[in-house]
């Protein structure tokens, strides 16, 4: 099939699906789908409320439109699936949107249609678990009448520099035929390039492999933090110091949520275990970093004014999973305050956040912080919005004695009484 015939279908219109329908757009018509038919709606209407494309792209995009009606997307013969993956209260993966995204492609597929997934996997799910679904409820033959492909997703929520276009891409296809025409339908839209993996197995487990790294140095970063505040030394100085050697790979301390860092590792550990090898070190960077927002909880605990009210009150400044990112799905932000609010009255602000998000025990939403308020705050997430206010605005909402801890050491360490 050439490239100019096909009509392609996003499903799923998050931070992953909504860029890339986008882009395809640009040359090609495009038919996003998602089952949240308000999100369609909105969408239709010019506006993303993920803040993820501009409103102004969404109406100048004449060859896209929205849909959650699946009978609109017959037509389609190219289905690019990227709905999430996530894990369970036991972190084991739960592959019931992929599945269920899976049935709904099957139920329209014809004759000599494409579909690729790009949903974050373990090695084996699109063969093992989504192609067979699509074969059942189709009818269609893998590489005779149907063909399938995974190239894992790359975007950065909230990110305006790394975008879609300029990231190098993965692909992989069933076979050589859909390997060439999958590489080539990303190249028409992927300015870096692309790299054709040899199978989709490979291909899947670089996504998961690329996280996993970033995972494990992060652990590294946060145990070194731990160790640094019993040595009572700053672990930024630390890193920067040792960032000058030329093979030194910089990476700081924090807290780690989020859908991919915070997730992916434990779908790599699952097919390993699967498979009957224990990963111990990956397990191990999980546990660290699973455990930092308890860690960061203990620290300001134990460091702010010793008072016989026990109402003392803390502000956390930022909630979101990572800055400038309106995504709160897996905030380690929500462990960090949980603890605290076991022993404090905690306040939140995040100029993204709004009171419907979340529901804590003694913690509260707020629009604004007051003056001379706090006991404590916490510097979480260093939005743009948070870190114009300044130090010494930020200052201003604690009482005299308040002990202020810049979790991602924004500010000098010289304003702020501690950092992670």
């Amino acid at each position: 099939m050439s490239l100019e015939k096909f009509k392609i279908c996003v499903v799923g219109l998050g931070y992953v699906g909504l860029p890339l329908a986008v882009a395809f757009a640009k040359t090609k018509e495009v038919v996003g789908f998602d089952i949240n038919e308000s999100r369609t709606q909105d969408l239709a209407k010019g506006r993303d409320t993920l803040g993820e494309v501009s409103n102004n792209t969404l109406k100048i995009s004449s060859n896209l439109s929205f849909t959650s009606d699946l009978n609109q997307t017959r037509d389609c013969n190219c289905y690019i699936v990227t709905v999430p993956t996530p894990v369970d209260s036991k972190n084991t993966p739960d592959l019931s949107p992929l599945e269920s995204a899976s049935r709904l492609v099957g139920s329209v597929l014809n004759s000599g249609d494409f579909v690729i997934y790009e949903s974050t996997v373990y090695p084996g799910v699109t063969e093992e678990t989504c192609i067979p679904i699509l074969e059942s409820l189709s009818g269609l033959v893998l590489n005779k009448n149907l063909f399938c492909g995974y190239s894992p997703e790359r975007i950065n929520p909230g990110d305006k520099v790394n975008k879609l276009e300029n990231i190098e891409k993965i692909t992989s296809g069933s076979n050589s035929y859909a390997a060439q025409i999958i590489n080539s339908l990303y190249g028409s839209i992927i300015d870096a390039g692309t790299h054709l993996a040899p199978s989709i197995k490979v291909a899947e487990a670089a996504k998961v492999l690329e996280n996993t790294q970033r995972d494990l140095n992060i652990a590294l970063m946060n145990e070194l933090a731990v160790i640094c505040d019993h040595l009572n030394i700053n672990t930024k100085n630390v890193i920067e110091a040792a960032s000058t050697k030329w093979n030194f790979h910089t990476y700081y301390p924090g807290l780690v949520g989020g859908h991919c860092i915070g997730v992916d590792p434990y779908y790599l550990t699952f097919k390993s275990e699967m498979e009957g090898y224990i990963p111990n070190v990956i397990l191990a960077g999980r546990k660290v970093n699973d455990g930092m927002a308890y860690y960061v909880a203990d620290r300001v605990l134990r460091s702010i004014p010793k008072r016989a009210d026990k109402n003392n009150r803390c502000l956390i400044m930022g909630y979101t999973f990572k800055e400038d990112c309106l995504d709160i799905r897996n905030t380690k932000v929500r462990d960090l305050a949980l603890k605290l609010s076991e022993s404090l009255v905690v306040d939140i602000f995040d100029p993204y956040l709004m009171t419907e998000h979340i529901n804590m025990e003694n913690v509260t939403v707020i629009d604004s912080p007051v003056e001379n308020t706090y006991d404590c705050i916490v510097l979480a997430v260093p939005h743009k919005k948070i870190m114009s206010m300044g130090i010494k605005k930020i200052k201003s909402f604690g009482k005299a004695k308040c002990f202020i801890f810049d979790l991602k050491s924004a500010f000098s360490s010289k304003d702020v009484d501690a950092q992670l």
